[in-house]
């Protein structure tokens, strides 16, 4: 695949339940990541860390602009803080549709912003949710 850009990005997240909203329009960018932890098994007898690797894991912070129309952000969002439940979070980075990263997670907050020029915009952090190791498609 040659170098592409993030234009034309799609970002879809399953409402409670659980149907896939895309709510691309409404995210004005999001960030994602899947680090592996590590453990040090460094002996006494090296002069470099040895380690191993163990669990992966991934956390995705989506933020956007305020959109209260039906199957949009905040009609996908506004049950984080009553319900508990896994939601698909799907993100094609590139607008050719693949490859994607679709990870089931836990979003922990819907947090909204009012800045002082009137701008109504929120923020959804989530980490991953059921063992399963993020995998590209």
């Amino acid at each position: 695949m040659a170098k592409v850009t993030g234009l034309g990005s799609a970002v879809i997240v399953d409402d409670t339940t659980p149907t896939p909203q895309t709510i691309s329009n409404d995210v004005t960018n999001y960030q994602f990541s899947t680090p592996m932890a590590v453990q040090d098994v460094t002996g006494v007898d090296k002069f470099a860390h040895e380690r191993l690797l163990l669990l992966a894991d991934y956390s995705v912070t989506l933020n956007g602009v305020y959109n209260s129309a039906a199957n949009q952000s905040h009609d996908v969002f506004k049950t984080i803080s009553s319900t508990r439940v896994n939601r698909t979070v799907k993100i094609q980075p590139t607008s050719a549709g693949t490859p994607f990263l679709s990870v089931v997670c836990l979003l922990t907050d819907y947090a909204l912003t009012r800045s002082n020029t009137g701008e109504l915009t929120w923020s959804v952090p989530g980490v991953l949710a059921n063992g399963v190791a993020p995998t590209w498609s």
